[in-house]
């Protein structure tokens, strides 16, 4: 009996496992198909994801990043936060700012920066940006402004301050270095340190040179006008009368730059950028008849070759022949 009921369990088994293996057998394909077809669906999802990103959408994205400011809002928005919440502390803060000062003081940061402005595309850039309608007219502005004009008088005017020191720190040690030789070649005593207060043959000849070119000039636009006003009248047809008058009115502008400075402020334009000035026996400027004597001087000390500066090497105060006759000096300005 027993194992007459054994038999029947045995028999429904079989089946059973037969089933299984069966059921298995007929999956397999299906699973097989599964899994080709999930491989092939990924393979398309990697080459619509290459098209696409192979495609203008990527610039139309960054377009419309900048064109809507998306990054400037997010920052501002952020900014805001920050300082709304300066005072409050939050670890996400607290890390925010550690991974922003590890990511600005990385190596790699540096590098990457470096390699993108030595890049192509930046220079490129950089010539669109100046070719730029909007950059030179920004550029145009920021030259226009008032404060990029007063910067540059104010380097205009320092570099002429610093050539005008050079010049005299120059002309004063070369005004001592001739005396003291000079007097030394003919058996006198050498210079006196008093005598480095009044101005010496170096100074006051490049102080002669420079009003010599400034009256000149002036004399030049003077006579220019006046010739320009003549020629359309038609006057002075006569070349004599005409180099007479051009030598009259030479005379008339050397008088009045001369006598007019002198008289008044003391000293030529030549002889401010010396630092020299003409004095008085009391210190004082010359008066006007004074001054018109010492131009006379003047033209007397030209005329044999400038022998009326020789005194100059050896008198006590380095006076010239024009101050001997007006009773004047030339003293240095500190």
């Amino acid at each position: 009996m027993a194992t007459d009921v054994e038999q029947p369990d045995d028999a429904e088994e079989e089946p059973d496992g037969l089933t299984a293996r069966l059921s298995r057998m007929a999956l397999r394909p299906a699973r097989a198909a599964a899994r080709s077809g999930r491989s092939a669906l990924t393979g398309e999802a990697e080459r619509a994801v290459d098209a696409v990103l192979a495609g203008p959408l990527p610039e139309h994205v960054a377009r419309s990043l900048v064109d809507h400011r998306v990054v400037e809002r997010v920052l501002a928005e952020w900014l805001e936060a920050m300082t709304a919440e300066q005072e409050a502390t939050s670890p996400e803060r607290e890390r925010l700012e550690r991974a922003l000062g590890q990511a600005l003081a990385s190596p790699a940061l540096e590098r990457r920066l470096s390699d993108a402005v030595e890049s192509r595309l930046a220079e490129t850039t950089a010539e669109r940006i100046v070719q730029s309608p909007a950059f030179r007219k920004a550029l145009s502005r920021v030259l226009e402004s008032p404060e990029v004009r007063s910067a540059l008088a104010r380097q205009t005017a320092g570099l002429g301050a610093d050539v005008a020191g050079s010049v005299r720190r120059w002309a004063r040690a070369l005004d001592d270095a001739v005396a003291s030789r000079v007097r030394r070649a003919v058996g006198r005593r050498p210079a006196d340190a008093s005598e480095s207060a009044f101005g010496g043959l170096a100074a006051r000849g490049i102080a002669l040179v420079l009003d010599a070119l400034l009256a000149y000039t002036a004399f030049l636009v003077l006579a220019g006008s006046v010739a320009l006003i003549t020629s359309l009248a038609g006057a002075f047809h006569s070349t004599w009368l005409t180099g007479s008058l051009f030598a009259a009115g030479w005379a008339v502008v050397l008088v009045a730059y001369f006598v007019l400075f002198w008289s008044t402020t003391g000293q030529t334009p030549g002889m401010r950028v010396l630092r020299l000035r003409v004095v008085t026996a009391t210190g004082t400027s010359p008066s006007f008849w004074r001054s018109l004597v010492r131009f006379a001087g003047l033209i007397l000390a030209i005329i044999p070759l400038f022998a009326g500066f020789l005194p100059v090497l050896f008198d006590g105060r380095r006076r010239a022949l024009q101050d001997y006759l007006a009773g004047t000096a030339v003293a240095v300005e500190p």
